[in-house]
């Protein structure tokens, strides 16, 4: 009986580790809606309690994108796992259990602003990492780029 929890176990933990989320790849730069648990933030959430603020950029789009790749891989246990002309897309792994987060970038290039989603695989509450997170990414790129002179 223990034996064969543990192999549910294992064959479930194997599902959420191998599991990905079907990314939008439209021409449209939406963001997929958050779910209505707790652990996903996002600038397009309906819900306030899950909503964060867009970021304006004042650079040409391009840069921008690069700007959004260099604060979100400095983000650490993060993987780059698409990346467009206007969306990155990458996941980031917890310290301890592995657990993967979906974070998702969009350059404006219209309203010129970031727009974020992150949110957990699994699970119904986060302790408020995505938000941190997001918090984190979207002060790296509140400061304006570097110059030279």
């Amino acid at each position: 009986m223990m034996r064969s929890l543990r192999l549910a176990a294992l064959v479930a933990s194997l599902a959420v580790v191998t599991w990905r989320p079907s990314l939008h790849t439209g021409t449209d730069p939406m963001l997929p809606p958050c779910p209505d648990t707790p652990n996903c933030v996002s600038t397009e959430a309906t819900r306030a309690s899950q909503r964060v603020p867009t970021v304006p950029f004042g650079d040409a789009p391009a840069a921008a994108l690069a700007r959004a790749k260099a604060a979100l891989l400095a983000e650490p246990r993060t993987t780059l796992t698409l990346e467009r002309d206007d969306h990155l897309h990458a996941e980031c792994r917890s310290f301890l259990f592995r657990f993967v987060d979906d974070v998702d970038i969009v350059v404006d290039p219209v309203a010129h602003v970031y727009r974020f989603r992150s949110a957990s695989r699994v699970g119904r509450s986060d302790l408020g990492v995505n938000r941190k997170r997001i918090a984190r990414i979207a002060a790296r790129l509140a400061v304006p780029p570097a110059t030279v002179d």
